[in-house]
């Protein structure tokens, strides 16, 4: 009998056991649903103040003013500041309320003016009280913030009361700091536990914000960049002369590709007489913005040389002193020229580092390339240009072209070549009867060969009927 109430005790201890176990478990579960469906609740508010801050007038400083704002309504603080950490430096980013915490010691300021001023006083990592959070990667909760010497540099410590700050932390790096402040003189209890404990798990929200703001920025950055890119573009092509001219038996045809947003070759035609036309194609060194403000800067110079042209030797000799003058040592930009005379037929060539002008003449192709150093590579006294003139029978082309043709690469990353380039000429200027033909086949033999385009490409064909 006595075994029997023994083990009935034992059996009825297990079951309130387990059963004080299966409670507290289900308490346990049913805790962790509601802070989840509480947590995604406080996500979902948070972005939607996120939203609505960018969508204002501010943009981005009204998003993480917001975020701010929310942070101080949340831990029911007097004031917040949110900062950012950027090469060991602390930058304000947003702040909502009267912030105290500032070297100009006038709180009394819009939200706007009351940014501009904390972000002029930029904290190093480690130094004062926000930077030593940051340092140390720890919050604090500072009671009475007006007897703690570490804010003696702010002209307001004696109207301080409470403070605390957390870091913003990922992965073990900071990105930056949240600082709360109370005023004493509106609130005679320091901030809680409770409400030091609210600002530390805000902290992970505002940096997801504040890496939003950052991802936001960088899009609209590169808006912006695309939007320049784009205006440049365009008031580059407009700059262009037009793709075709004659005068007298000879036309005139040009092609030009960008590899880059913008172009870093250019071509022109202009006309010196009522006899006489200069043909120019050049290509700047480099690529992109660079090589397209170069090859402007050519083009300016060499149409306003073409106003007082006397010989084509001493064209380039001008316009490559006045580029060794007014651009970088390591920039230089190569160009050829073709002066047309219509009067006996005849064309005058030289070049300054640029490629070979090819001729198509009676079936056959001839290569001519005098001597001359590219444009603004070296001073007047030391660069040579060379000329060759000829008389030009009809039935004759003259291709110019740029180096992006010639070494555009396939696959093996194989060039295409000077070689390959006469020879596609040859071909189409026996297969062609107009120039924009002879353009486009040659263009098209280029890009079959190309994996991809790597390089302005650009040509001109001269032909005389």
């Amino acid at each position: 009998m006595t075994q029997a109430l023994v083990m009935i005790s034992i059996l009825l201890v297990i079951a309130i056991i387990t059963a004080i176990s299966f409670y507290r478990k289900a308490y346990e579960l049913r805790t962790d649903l509601t802070g989840a469906v509480m947590s995604r609740t406080e996500i979902s508010n948070f972005l939607s103040r996120f939203s609505a801050g960018i969508n204002c007038d501010d943009g981005l400083d009204g998003a993480l003013h917001s975020s701010a704002c929310y942070v101080c309504e949340q831990i029911e603080a007097g004031s917040v500041a949110i900062y950012g950490l950027n090469n060991r430096k602390l930058t304000a980013l947003g702040v909502c309320g009267d912030y105290p915490l500032t070297a100009d010691g006038n709180v009394n300021m819009n939200n706007r003016k009351l940014l501009e001023t904390l972000r002029s006083e930029v904290i190093p990592c480690g130094e004062g009280f926000i930077g030593s959070i940051a340092d140390s990667r720890h919050g604090e909760l500072v009671p009475l913030a007006s007897i703690d010497e570490r804010f003696s540099r702010y002209p307001a410590q004696n109207s301080l009361g409470s403070v605390m700050a957390v870091p913003m932390v990922k992965e073990g790096i900071v990105y930056g700091v949240i600082c709360a402040v109370d005023n004493k003189m509106l609130s005679d209890r320091p901030f809680s536990f409770a409400q030091f404990a609210r600002l530390k798990s805000l902290a992970s929200q505002v940096l997801m914000v504040q890496q939003l703001v950052h991802v936001y920025g960088e899009i609209s950055r590169r808006e912006r960049i695309d939007q320049e890119l784009a205006f440049v573009r365009q008031f580059q092509t407009s700059l262009l002369p037009p793709d075709s001219v004659t005068l007298g038996d000879f036309s005139v045809c040009a092609r030009t590709t960008s590899a880059k947003e913008v172009n870093g070759d250019f071509y022109d035609m202009v006309k010196i007489d009522d006899n006489r036309m200069l043909v120019m194609v050049g290509d700047a060194c480099g690529k992109g913005m660079p090589a397209c403000i170069l090859a402007s800067m050519t083009r300016s110079f060499a149409r306003a040389m073409a106003a007082q042209f006397t010989t084509l030797t001493k064209f380039l000799r001008d316009v490559n002193a006045n580029l060794n003058r007014d651009s970088d040592a390591d920039r230089f930009i190569t160009m050829g020229c073709c002066l047309i005379d219509k009067r006996g037929g005849l064309i005058e060539f030289g070049r300054a580092g640029h490629t070979d002008m090819i001729m198509h003449i009676h079936g056959h192709l001839r290569r001519l390339s005098p001597r001359g150093t590219a444009l603004g590579m070296l001073p007047d006294e030391d660069a040579e240009f060379d000329t060759i003139c000829l008389a030009v029978d009809s039935d004759t082309s003259i291709m110019l072209f740029s180096d992006g043709l010639s070494e555009a690469l396939n696959h093996d990353r194989e060039e295409f070549g000077t070689d390959r380039l006469a020879n596609a000429f040859h071909v189409a200027c026996d297969h062609r009867d107009t120039t924009t033909g002879i353009i486009d086949d040659v263009m098209a033999a280029v890009h079959e060969f190309e994996y991809e385009q790597n390089d302005d490409q650009t040509m001109i064909l001269i032909h005389r009927n």
